[in-house]
Parts: C-alpha cells; structure tokens; sequence
C-alpha cells in the first residue's frame, strides 16, 4: 500500500482491498461515469453497485499492467474479460459484459478513447438447451426418510407432506390445498382439483402414503372448522401456505444433509414412472402437464442414469 493510501485510510481504517467492491473511490471519470447512470438514467443502487464492482476490477487490472484508458486495446479488454468473468455463471458473465460495454460506449462519448471499444465486448451466442430435472437417488430417498420422525405433531404433518410429494409428484400448491373432502381411503384416491394447468386428476394413493395421511388426521392435525389437510401447529389453527410446504419440505431434506429443492420429489416421482415402463402420454396426464412437451422434459433423466452406469456408480 502507497504512502496516500495510508494517509487516506490510516490505521484503523481497512485498507482498499478488504472494502467491498460498492464503496471503494475510484477515479474521477469513473466516478463522473456512475453519476450518470445514477442519476441522468435513474439507475437502481443496487445496478450501480453491479456496476462499481465491475469497473473496481477493471481499474485494478489496468492499474496491475500499466495501461491508461487512453491506451486501451481491444485485446486488453479481451485479456480482462478472460481472467474477470471466468468465475461467474453464464448468465452473470452476460450481466456484466453489458455493463463493461456501456463504461467503454461512455469513454468513447468523453473522448477518452479513440474507438468506441464497446463493440469488442462480444458475448458468445449461448444456445438454449433443456436441462434435465433433478431427481434423488434411492439411496437418497432412504436416508431423507430414514431421517424423518414422527414424535410432535409438526413432524408428523411433515413426514406427511414429504410422502405426498414423493409417491405422488405433488408440487408443493397441490399439497397446500388438499381437502379432507379430496381423500377417499376407503377407494385409496385422491383427487387433484388445482392443478397448476387447470388439469384436474384422480391419483391411486400407495397404502403407505395413506397410512401416513391417516396418523396425521387422527393424531396430529387439529380440530378445526377448515377442511384443507394441512393446518398450522399453533392456534388459531389455519390452513398451511405453499410456501410453508416449500418450507417444512426443505428444511427437513436440508436436516436429512439432502441438497436439494421439494421438486426433487416430484423428479424423482417421475423418474420412478420411467422406470416402471410407463409411457410419456401416462406420465403427462400423472404429473398433470398439459403439454407433452412438458413431460418429455423427463426422458433426460435417462442420460444421466447412462452417466451413473458408465461410470460404474451405484444407482
């Protein structure tokens, strides 16, 4: 650190490279450059702080090898992209070229340089490819069950919602507005009336799913005047949100030491049809798609049990 940048922060200040990216002071025409977008384009702080970060790394990589925005190239710029962006994801690298470009239009503008070197920062065409759902592995599904316990009513009612979105491939809404009314355990049927796409759908429940439903009816959920399924713990009793399912659902694979999402349940369902032989018209009408094409997003999961296979991993 440089005697002015001791006299500027002393000692018990932190030095410029433990400030965040957002509050470090650059240049002046760095600055005169965040201004304007502040400002003149009444851009969000939270866009300018994006764009400080961005211009902090620019400034400290030009200042490491010694070039002046007057004698920018286009291959310095190119060199920084390479070592800046390669961290982040696509989408961020996109995000932030787009912020470089418009710091490079802005110099050219001031006549700081002599191109508009903007049009060197090029983003690679990136195509749109389908990503494979994400699903559990048996082993997975043993240990998040195997983890579950059914001691308080809460844990019950979890156990409950979990083996609904399992067994089921119910998304988290669908379970939020099940209805006593909806159950049928003599015919061992549920009835599905919200689906997401309007689609109702009558689902056969596996006895174990209905014994669970049935433990929490009797032993866990409360006495109440509301008829959805699932209710809150604590009074005044009241049904349960979407959200508290993603909630409950999520913290209980997160204590199982599952990575994963609610709707790695509902993948894994799915997966479990592919595996008995259904066809993609049956899987479409059970996870209640009304696009095939939807559905057909389930057949990639098959690359990934090759992937499993050929690289020797148990399934």
């Amino acid at each position: 650190m440089g005697t002015e940048d001791i006299r500027l922060y002393g000692k018990d200040r932190m030095a410029p490279h433990l400030v965040q990216n957002h509050q470090i002071r650059l240049p002046h025409i760095y600055e005169k450059y965040l201004f304007c977008i502040r400002e003149g384009q009444a851009t969000s702080m939270r866009n300018v702080k994006a764009t400080r970060r961005v211009l902090v790394s620019f400034h400290e990589y030009l200042e490491q090898h010694q070039i002046t925005l007057s004698g920018l190239k286009v291959e310095h710029i190119d060199a920084f992209q390479a070592d800046f962006l390669k961290p982040f994801s696509t989408k961020t690298r996109t995000i932030y070229r787009g912020k470089l470009r418009k710091f490079l239009s802005y110099l050219f503008d001031e006549k700081i340089t002599v191109k508009n070197l903007s049009y060197g920062v090029v983003s690679p065409r990136v195509f749109n490819q389908p990503r494979p759902p994400k699903f559990l592995w048996p082993e997975e599904i043993k240990k998040l069950f195997e983890s579950l316990r059914l001691e308080t009513p809460a844990q019950i009612r979890t156990y409950a919602m979990v083996i609904l979105a399992y067994s089921l491939g119910l998304r988290p809404a669908e379970i939020s507005h099940i209805t006593l009314d909806d159950i049928s355990f003599r015919k061992r049927e549920l009835i599905i009336s919200s689906r997401k796409m309007g689609n109702p759908v009558v689902l056969p429940i596996p006895y174990k799913t209905l014994k669970v439903i049935a433990v929490y009816v009797e032993k866990a959920r409360p006495k109440s005047a509301y008829r959805e399924l699932f209710l809150t713990c604590n009074k005044a009793y009241r049904p349960i949100s979407n959200n508290l399912v993603c909630y409950h659902i999520s913290k209980a694979m997160k204590e199982a030491g599952l990575s994963s999402s609610p709707y790695w349940l509902r993948h894994s369902y799915a997966q479990g049809l592919l595996n008995l032989g259904r066809s993609i018209y049956e899987i479409k009408e059970m996870m209640g798609h009304q696009n095939i094409r939807s559905s057909q997003r389930y057949l990639h999961i098959h690359i990934e049990l090759m992937r499993k296979v050929l690289l020797d991993e148990t399934l």
